[in-house]
């Protein structure tokens, strides 16, 4: 009778040690690796703590300190890959679980909404309209929109819908800046292939916040051509005549340019957001762009300095030749155009 085979000894688990970044790492070395210092990344930590702590007392459980290390590192790369390799401790599958789990705890509208917020009381309007009317003169603004793309990988459902007019799946996102480059109202739910004009008519802002008159009288957002003129959101002429609205048009370039500028440090600063992003479903991956957001208001109320290189800026669309035709002026409202000559001539008579 043979021996029995001896039983194979069970080798310990080993772990890989886990770098203390919060020590280890200088402020400047922290912002450039995590876009926050170390008093901001426990500030972000603290906003959801009770969330991502695990009541596990295994030793090696993630602290929620290293959870939103981990998930920063990978906004600020848009690879998961390197949140491993940077001595960060945990393996593929564990970032990937980390990711998900700290994406959903600061995703939630009851953090969201303690930063991303839209000026309604008149002393947040005043202040929005004078820091705007400083860079080129135009009167009563509070908010530059704008609708920017975001590259995803196909979708498994409702994959036509989210190929846009360039031909590549994507989220496309309405963000509203104010002229010190905070973001003060994002959408972040729509597939590609709906048109900006939708997306704001389709939005609270249009059917609530302006729509039932909660903003003083005399706030306006500014947008591009691809948007319907109302009397609280100016676009510009598409053919200006010399003048008020020559005037009215340079200072609406000058002042909108704000929120194209804004679009750029953002994607800039998390990288993520600048190529494709390969997560399922695309809903989470909405959640990524709303806690991106969420993040640039944060930096920028810490005063942490984005910088906006030329090259990493928004690529700007071609707002006239790849937009659905304009209708001819008498098919469309009338009553937004009316009110833009009437603000144009009352403001821009005299040349600023």
């Amino acid at each position: 009778m043979a021996a029995p085979a001896p039983l194979r000894q069970r080798r310990p688990r080993r772990f890989r040690e886990r770098k203390d970044v919060l020590h280890d790492l200088d402020d400047g070395e922290l912002i450039k690796r995590y876009r926050l210092d170390r008093a901001g990344i426990i500030f972000v930590t603290d906003l959801v703590r009770g969330p991502l702590t695990n009541p596990t007392g295994r030793n090696q459980v993630l602290t929620p300190e290293m959870k939103i290390i981990v998930l920063l590192r990978y906004l600020a790369t848009g690879k998961m890959q390197l949140c491993s390799m940077d001595d960060l401790g945990p393996s593929q599958q564990t970032v990937s679980q980390v990711i998900t789990e700290t994406l959903m705890a600061l995703s939630s509208n009851a953090i969201l909404t303690q930063f991303i917020t839209f000026p309604i009381t008149p002393h947040e309007t005043q202040r929005k309209i004078v820091d705007f009317q400083q860079i080129a003169g135009f009167p009563g603004m509070i908010g530059a929109i704008d609708g920017t793309h975001v590259r995803i990988s196909a979708p498994s459902e409702f994959e036509g819908e989210y190929v846009n007019r360039k031909g590549y799946h994507s989220i496309n996102v309405q963000v509203i800046f104010d002229a010190k480059y905070k973001i003060t109202d994002i959408v972040a739910k729509w597939p590609g292939s709906v048109h900006d004009a939708r997306i704001l008519n389709e939005s609270s802002l249009n059917r609530v916040v302006f729509g039932r008159g909660m903003v003083p009288d005399g706030c306006h957002l500014l947008g591009d051509s691809g948007y319907p003129s109302k009397k609280w959101l100016l676009t510009p002429y598409l053919r200006p005549q010399p003048g008020p609205q020559s005037n009215y048009n340079r200072a609406h370039k000058i002042t909108r340019s704000v929120v194209e500028r804004g679009i750029g440090q953002l994607k800039w600063w998390f990288h993520v957001l600048h190529g494709e992003i390969r997560v399922q479903p695309p809903s989470k991956v909405c959640q990524i762009i709303k806690v991106c957001a969420m993040l640039h208001n944060i930096c920028k109320d810490r005063n942490i300095y984005i910088p906006a290189a030329e090259d990493d800026e928004e690529e700007v669309d071609d707002p006239l030749p790849l937009q659905p035709p304009q209708p001819p002026a008498a098919q469309r409202p009338r009553e937004g155009l009316l009110y833009r000559d009437e603000f144009a001539d009352l403001h821009f008579r005299n040349d600023n």
